[in-house]
């Protein structure tokens, strides 16, 4: 990572800690639906009810995506936290903006996509958080089919887990997140939120997150 990008790390980072859209629990860990338990808990809508952060992260984001992905076309957000985040960035850059749900609608004309994608359309994927990647992932997917073409993906933040990254890989598909986890640890280090002594358990989560805490 360049300085200016961990520059950049820090400061999402900090702002994340900041409005507790990020939240840790050594004590008490939190329980996420797939039933893992874990010391920190997400949730980047919470800066949108920030306009100094949610700005900061807008501008963040498009600059991630026209740095590395010139000739994009198209925003597409995943639902739900991409939604917004992909909406603020394709207004802002001027080109059309689709997002994918997680599943097909049950009714109707059956969406999974929502709104217009066209053949060869040049596609970047925008997500606010990404954990295994399956999600992520499976609105690639969705779009190949539809006939877009995904150049990539950006987030606001990533737990970096290395199978989420393999599965990047192994699909083709190049993801920049402003953030990441070891950055929010040593953030949240800095800020006295935690102190030395809880990073060896918080690394020990990265690792191995199925089986932390049984």
């Amino acid at each position: 990572m360049q300085i200016f990008q961990q520059q950049v790390a820090n400061n999402v980072a900090g702002f994340l800690l900041d409005c507790q859209a990020v939240k840790l629990n050594l004590k008490q860990p939190y329980v996420w639906a797939s039933g893992w338990k874990a010391p920190i808990y997400t949730d980047n809508r919470v800066t949108l009810s920030f306009p100094p952060v949610r700005t900061y992260i807008k501008n963040q984001l498009i600059s991630l995506i026209v740095n590395n992905f010139p000739t994009v076309e198209c925003i597409a957000g995943v639902a739900t936290g991409g939604i917004p985040q992909g909406a603020l960035t394709a207004d802002e850059i001027g080109i059309p903006f689709v997002y994918v749900r997680s599943e097909a609608k049950s009714h109707g004309l059956k969406n999974m996509i929502e709104g217009q994608i066209h053949e060869g359309q040049k596609v970047v994927v925008v997500e606010d958080l990404i954990s295994t990647g399956k999600s992520s992932l499976k609105a690639v997917e969705a779009l190949q089919e539809a006939g877009a073409e995904v150049l990539g993906m950006v987030s606001v933040f990533t737990y970096g887990f290395p199978q989420a990254w393999e599965s990047f890989e192994k699909a083709g598909i190049q993801c920049f997140p402003l953030t990441d986890y070891l950055s929010l640890i040593a953030t949240a280090l800095q800020k006295g939120i935690i102190k030395d002594k809880d990073i060896a358990t918080l690394e020990q989560w990265r690792k191995d997150p199925a089986n932390w805490g049984k």
